[in-house]
Parts: C-alpha cells; structure tokens; sequence
C-alpha cells in the first residue's frame, strides 16, 4: 500500500472515518492507496462498530506516532491532552496530521504550526471547524485573493437546536435545553456549547486563516445563550429578527479605528490589521442568509473582495459529515506525498511546504476591545408604571451620543412597565456608559435583556 494511517481514536469521529476509508466503492481512486495502518484506543475490549485486524488495534498511542513507517497521523481522540503531546510528537517525527480538534487548535495552534513547519510536514484541519462543511481549506485556497471582511458563522449545532426550537415553540431555554440532552444533541455538561466556548475555539480557528494572523483566544469575547428568554425571542420576532449564537470575525476599517492599521504590539509581536472576534446571542434580521439557518445546521458567511458573499452550509456534527473532512484532509495529503515521492525521484528538491496547504502566518493579530465595537442594541427594560420614563430613557441614551432607532412601551409584567429598544450603530462604550446611568434611575427596577443586532 502506498500511504500508512496511524488513527489515534475510534469513537464516533474515528469509527466514521475507518468505515469511510474502508467503503472504497464508488469514491475517489486514491482512496485505494491509504493503509488503515495502526489505529490507537484506550481499551481492547470496548465492543467496536468496525472490524480490524488484533494487530492494527493498540493502546500504545506513542509507539504509533513514533513508528517510521506511519506517513500520517490522524488525531480523532479530542480532548487536550494527550493529543496536544501526541500531535507534537507526530510533527517532531516528521509525520504530517490531520486534526478534528478545534480546542487544541484553538489553544496551542502557534506552537503546533511552528512545529510543523519547522519540521516541512502539514497540519491539515478540515473537521475542525463545522463538521462536513467545507470552508477551511476554501479559505486557505480558492478565497485566498480576496480581501477578506467578514466571516460570521453559525458554527455550534447544540445552541443552534436550542434557539430554534424556543422560536418555534415559545419555549424556555432550561425546557429545551434538557430536551436536548435527552435526545443527545447537548452532552450531558452543556458548559462549551452554550457558553459559547465551542463557537470561540471555531472562529478564532476561522479568523487565522481567513485574516491571517494568528488570535489569542484569550482575546475572544464570549458570550452564550442562557440569559436568552422566550420573551425576547417574541419581541424580536415582533421587530423582524430571529435570535441566533453568532461567531463573528470582522476587519475593522479606518472609519471605525483610528490610526494606522499595523503596528508592534506586546513583546515586540508584530500586528495586522485590527480585528473584532466575538461570540454572542445576536438579533440577525429574517432577510440575512443566515436567519434560516435552523436546528443542528451550521452555516458560515464570508464576505470578501472581490467576491462579496459566499456561505457555506450543511451539517456541523455528525461521524458521517465529520469523516468526510477528516478523509477530504487524508486523500489531500496523499495527494501531495504522492507527488513528493515523484520528485525525489526526478531527484528534485523536496522538503518545501505548499503555501495553500500549509499555515504560513507567525504575527498575531490584533483585537480590540468590545468597548470599541460599533454595532446595534437591543435592550429591554422593566420600569415603574409612571409618565416620563420613556424622555428619561431617552435623555440618558442622548447624553451619550446613543442614537435611537425605537423605543417603544410593549406590556407588563406584573405591576412594572416593559420597555424595548432599539439603537441605530453605536459604540459599546457609549452604549454601556449610557445603560450604567440608566441603572441609577429610581424608576428602572431592571434590565433583563440586552442583545447585539447584526
């Protein structure tokens, strides 16, 4: 056989993708040429949905990564650690790898690309991002020329599920959420998925590659869908919206930022272009691309020049999607080492990394604050019944330059008026500067709500 796999887990990922390599019929002809070589698990004796021979199956992980004879390595196990080591080893060893774990990317992508490329071997990551949707490799390839702008993605299936099912239902997110679980959607400790956590790991995989600079995940502003309510969900159908978990990366241009666009930041760490990365509960209007994104569906929208919109779309999860990228990952490094070895046969160079493969950027990028950021409000506010506390809302939002697009008194709860807004763009600064002045009013109790409008 020509390439040699070493598969470093067989759970749901793993299994998808020994079955789709075993499946040959009917797919692509390089697919022949793969070797399911050694594969690595914690236990012999879990019960396996695909069949393999007593000698490819082991629990000895650091011998494969350490065997010579093992061209790739793929890292379906997740997790931390071991993989962060493993991955490491593998490159140190001058295996290339193929990878589904976006929070070890996330995490440590700088050290794990350094490596690589000090080693000339590639760190393919398919699956990382949106299960079977193809988009990282089109962002390091076919959308390469383009300036890009934006990228806003739905990119976590659980919240998705959850959002949805409260639009249509009226229901409260704790009902849904616990559905979910049942009906193993949501795991069993929801905390990454409606954090935000999981959609953070993604687009700050997304924002390297479509910016070109390396983020700090730190850096990532973070929000999840627990304090999102049915109510809301109501008001913003009411104002045309539907409440999505969005992940946005987006350029800031000059008329948003002043001063230039580069510069040294930290430890003498050379910046690109200022960024906005964020992950946050979002009302996104009913005739945005991605208002009709529902259920598990994971969509992410790149805007870029000169092409304008592209979206990507399909499912975010899965092991059939999953082993789909992960083996697209495979076939694209067989591809190339198949060539590398027509080339040491020409006694050509070899050793030098394709561009469009390889993860060619060392500066980091720059984020900047939330208190920077230009969008639009929604907030909704319970005050007491009593004439005058609109102008006095709207007084408070004029003393900071927080200009309003509505506001308008929907109903009660209980004894206290329920008031929702709407701001045209603003600065967050401003915003919250304008909200904290609000709070000290005696005739605001609270504010339950306040959203990001795409």
């Amino acid at each position: 056989m020509g390439v040699k796999l070493g598969i470093l887990g067989l759970g749901t990922v793993g299994t998808g993708t020994v079955q789709l390599l075993q499946d040959k019929t009917g797919r692509h002809p390089l697919l022949q040429e793969i070797e399911i070589y050694r594969v690595g698990v914690r236990s012999l004796d879990k019960p396996r949905a695909v069949e393999l021979s007593t000698d490819v199956v082991t629990t000895d992980l650091e011998a494969i990564v350490n065997d010579p004879t093992v061209d790739i390595i793929v890292e379906v196990m997740g997790g931390l650690e071991p993989a962060r080591s493993l991955i490491l080893k593998a490159l140190s060893n001058g295996k290339h790898v193929v990878t589904a774990n976006k929070a070890v990317i996330a995490r440590f992508g700088a050290e794990i690309f350094t490596t690589a490329n000090q080693a000339s071997v590639y760190v393919m990551l398919e699956a990382a991002v949106g299960g079977g949707i193809p988009v990282i490799q089109p962002l390091k390839q076919s959308l390469s020329v383009n300036r890009i702008q934006a990228v806003t993605g739905i990119v976590n299936g659980t919240t998705n599920y959850i959002l949805t099912r409260m639009q249509t239902e009226g229901s409260n997110f704790s009902d849904v959420l616990a559905d979910a679980q049942h009906l193993g959607y949501a795991e069993a400790d929801p905390t990454a998925d409606v954090d935000g956590l999981d959609a953070a790991d993604k687009i700050a995989i997304l924002a390297s590659l479509g910016f070109g600079g390396r983020i700090n995940l730190k850096d990532v502003y973070t929000e999840g869908i627990r304090q999102v309510s049915k109510t809301d969900i109501a008001y913003a159908e009411k104002l045309g919206f539907v409440i999505k978990l969005l992940a946005i990366a987006k350029r800031i241009t000059s008329s948003e930022e002043d001063g230039g666009t580069q510069g040294y930041g930290d430890a003498g760490k050379f910046y690109l272009s200022p960024l906005s990365v964020r992950v946050h509960p979002t009302l996104v209007p009913k005739a945005h691309p991605l208002a009709s994104i529902n259920g598990v569906y994971n969509a992410i929208l790149v805007e870029g020049e000169p092409i304008g919109q592209v979206m990507f779309f399909g499912p975010g999860a899965g092991a059939g999607a999953t082993a789909s990228a992960v083996t697209s990952d495979i076939l694209n490094l067989a591809a190339s080492l198949k060539s590398q070895k027509v080339s040491t046969e020409n006694q050509s160079k070899i050793g030098s990394l394709n561009p469009l493969l390889a993860c060619g950027h060392h500066e980091y990028s720059q984020i900047v604050p939330m208190t920077e950021l230009i969008t639009r409000f929604y907030a909704r506010f319970l005050t007491n019944d009593q004439p005058g506390v609109i102008g006095k809302l709207g007084t408070c939002f004029g003393n900071y330059g927080v200009s309003l697009e509505s506001i308008v008194q929907t109903g009660f709860q209980g004894e206290l008026a329920e008031i929702v807004v709407v701001t045209h763009d603003v600065r967050e600064g401003n915003f919250r500067q304008a909200l904290a002045e609000i709070e000290s009013l005696e005739s605001v109790e609270s504010i339950p709500s306040l959203l990001r409008v795409l």
